[in-house]
């Protein structure tokens, strides 16, 4: 089963030729990270399998573990539908001990974010319990999108999810069960949807919740021309957001077109220091509101790997902390995501 794909922003396949236009060195190639989001998918002329990830890790940085996130990949093709989901981690699972079997160096899938339909209350932990077995110690938490907007009611790139869902008593019974797992919530939605998830985070205080993509400030249709004023808004719930102390956030994911990105456009790549001038407001906005202890990079590949090459995307987070103590460096590039994940990376103290 693949992503549900509609509207009229889908992920434009990357290009290498004109990835290969501008190379840049790594920066303090000795930063350890964990990439706390990335995917693994099969879409037709778009594969990111092993392979391709593998190719992308070896640019030159210390990734030291990944979390995978939901992509409707590898999904069963047989059984209960409530469980044709554990398929991913069931793959995943696999794909990871591949990745040691060929020695290449970052344990691939150290986490893995799958799918459960929350919608289904208490059931759905008949879901999550699957997920734990498929996931063979590496399953930590569920991602089930709320994202819409009102603008595009057909979807943007994936279907839009049931209006109100995180407010929908059926939805909070599922993030329940997810808390008393002590499991993560990752939450997929777009930017005016904040406030909605600040409610969740203060009704379900012992739900850990990691924030995609700094909230996913939509920079399409209607919203061109409007980027300040939806930077404005941004900041604002965004703050209120920061308030709920279960709340951490993902900093990346800025090079979806849905989000006003356009790299590709361009006769070149943009460099490292290009990516960061842009994306220094949102990276220093939520650094100061909720603290490196709570803010974790993300390459969100291959959906950005259409904008700019991995290599380039870590150099650009590494520009954006050259101010940042070390300790503060090592939070935001592996210690916030193995402390939310539950990744233990040998000789770490974070």
């Amino acid at each position: 089963m693949a992503l549900d794909v509609t509207g009229p922003y889908r992920y434009p396949a990357p290009s290498p030729t004109w990835l290969a236009l501008r190379e840049e060195p790594v920066l303090d190639a000795g930063q350890r990270i964990v990439d706390a989001h990335h995917h693994i998918w099969n879409e037709p002329g778009n594969p990111y399998l092993l392979r391709e990830y593998a190719s992308d890790l070896a640019s030159g940085h210390n990734v030291a573990a990944t979390v995978f996130v939901q992509a409707g990949y590898g999904y069963r093709a047989h059984g209960p539908d409530l469980l044709r989901c554990v398929g991913e981690t069931e793959k995943v699972a696999r794909l990871r001990k591949e990745a040691r079997s060929e020695r290449i160096g970052t344990d691939i899938g150290a986490a893995i974010v799958g799918f459960a339909d929350l919608t289904l209350g208490d059931r759905v932990s008949l879901v999550l319990d699957a997920h734990t077995e498929a996931g063979e110690g590496a399953f930590r938490g569920v991602r089930h999108s709320v994202a819409r907007d009102p603008h595009f009611p057909d979807g943007i790139v994936v279907r839009p999810a049931p209006e109100g869902l995180l407010l929908d008593d059926a939805y909070r019974t599922g993030l329940a069960a997810v808390a008393r797992r002590g499991l993560s919530y990752d939450a997929m939605l777009y930017h005016a949807q904040l406030p909605e998830l600040r409610r969740t985070a203060a009704a379900l205080p012992d739900l850990r919740i990691v924030l995609d993509h700094f909230g996913c400030v939509l920079g399409v249709g209607p919203y061109v021309g409007r980027e300040e004023e939806s930077f404005r808004r941004w900041r604002s719930d965004i703050a209120e957001l920061a308030r709920c102390p279960n709340v951490t956030v993902k900093l990346g994911g800025l090079g979806m077109i849905i989000c006003g990105a356009r790299w590709n456009e361009l006769p070149l790549p943009p460099t490292s220091e290009d990516l960061a001038q842009a994306w220094r407001p949102w990276v220093e906005t939520c650094i100061e509101l909720f603290g490196a202890e709570r803010c974790m990079f993300e390459s969100n590949f291959p959906v950005d790997k259409s904008m700019y090459a991995y290599r380039t995307c870590w150099n650009a987070f590494k520009r954006l902390t050259e101010g940042a103590s070390q300790a503060e460096k090592n939070m935001l590039f592996y210690g916030t995501a193995c402390r939310t994940y539950g990744i233990a990376l040998p000789g770490s103290t974070v």
